[in-house]
């Protein structure tokens, strides 16, 4: 199977500076009066990605003071704190560097791990299959390094909320300082526990469930009881036997519609003039994902009807 290339990191997941969102206004001007203010420069605290000429990423911590060594030479952080996103750094070797923000899939690549991550490809599928939108209440097991955390609590908005359970402290830990560094702050709508998903209330009742976990078929009655009528239960699992139980849990649950499962490959593409080709490395199966949806108490769906094999 392949992965994507690790990017080199120098940083950890320790937040720093101010928060994301008194960085912003810095950036934008707030405070500041005058046309020195640059819209969306960069200040001290925020995580800038530099990229070199062979397309290798290297993330830091902007720091007043501080430099950023290379194998070709080394970085003042002064000369990006100011400068606008998307600017090309030199290094004292006279190498170009470009500057911008991480994107999401960029930070999840790159951040401390304990679990495994859910990669980009995957955790778009989820957010966009599962329908996770703002203002929805998701419950998700387990938040492992936090990677579809991020995607999740982004998704559902400042009004939506997130609950998250994880079993092994170490790995909570991780998540937290992840989910943290990424927003600037651990975001207010975030309920991470300490635990298992089986122990989750039915009394707290939530839009969309997302199931990260060894043995998803296990925690079906407590999710099915939280789940309201209509709500989508999204399931991540890492081999064929594991689908095969899985899928055939909640077609015996009753409860559930007929489950829908699938996986997502990426495969890049090389476009330099007439030579269009396709890389010769993809990201290939990282796990399967299914879909269904929450029946109304007491509802029983229709038989699925199916094509007879010719014999």
């Amino acid at each position: 199977m392949d992965t994507q290339p690790e990017p080199d990191i120098e940083v950890s997941s320790a937040i720093d500076g101010p928060s994301a969102g008194a960085r912003r206004e810095l950036a934008s001007g707030g405070g500041q009066e005058g046309p020195s203010a640059v819209e969306g420069a960069f200040v001290a605290g925020d995580r800038v990605q530099l990229t070199d000429p062979k397309g290798r990423h290297h993330t830091v911590v902007l720091t007043p003071g501080k430099q950023f060594h290379t194998h070709r030479g080394a970085i003042e952080h002064d000369d990006l704190i100011g400068a606008p996103e998307g600017s090309v750094v030199h290094s004292t070797a006279n190498t170009g560097y470009l500057a911008l923000r991480p994107l999401l899939a960029d930070y999840v690549l790159s951040m401390p791990r304990g679990a495994q991550v859910i990669y980009p490809k995957d955790a778009a599928q989820i957010v966009g299959f599962g329908d996770v939108g703002p203002g929805m209440r998701v419950l998700e097991a387990g938040a492992g390094s936090g990677a579809l955390s991020c995607s999740l609590l982004r998704a559902v908005g400042s009004e939506g909320s997130l609950t998250s359970y994880e079993r092994r402290e170490d790995f909570l830990d991780v998540a937290r300082g992840n989910v943290g560094a990424f927003f600037g702050e651990v975001p207010d709508n975030w309920k991470l526990r300490l635990g298992d998903l089986a122990d989750h209330p039915a009394e707290e009742v939530v839009d969309r469930v997302v199931l990260d976990m060894l043995e998803p078929w296990a925690v079906l009655p407590t999710v099915a009881a939280a789940l309201r009528p209509g709500g989508v239960l999204v399931g991540y699992v890492a081999t064929v036997t594991q689908l095969s139980t899985y899928v055939e849990a909640l077609r015996a649950q009753g409860v559930w519609t007929e489950p829908y499962a699938w996986e997502s490959l990426l495969r890049p593409w090389h476009a330099v003039g007439l030579a269009v080709r396709p890389e010769h490395r993809m990201v290939a199966h990282t796990a399967f994902l299914v879909t269904a949806r929450r029946l109304a108490e007491g509802a029983v769906a229709p038989i699925r009807q199916r094509r007879a094999q010719k014999h």
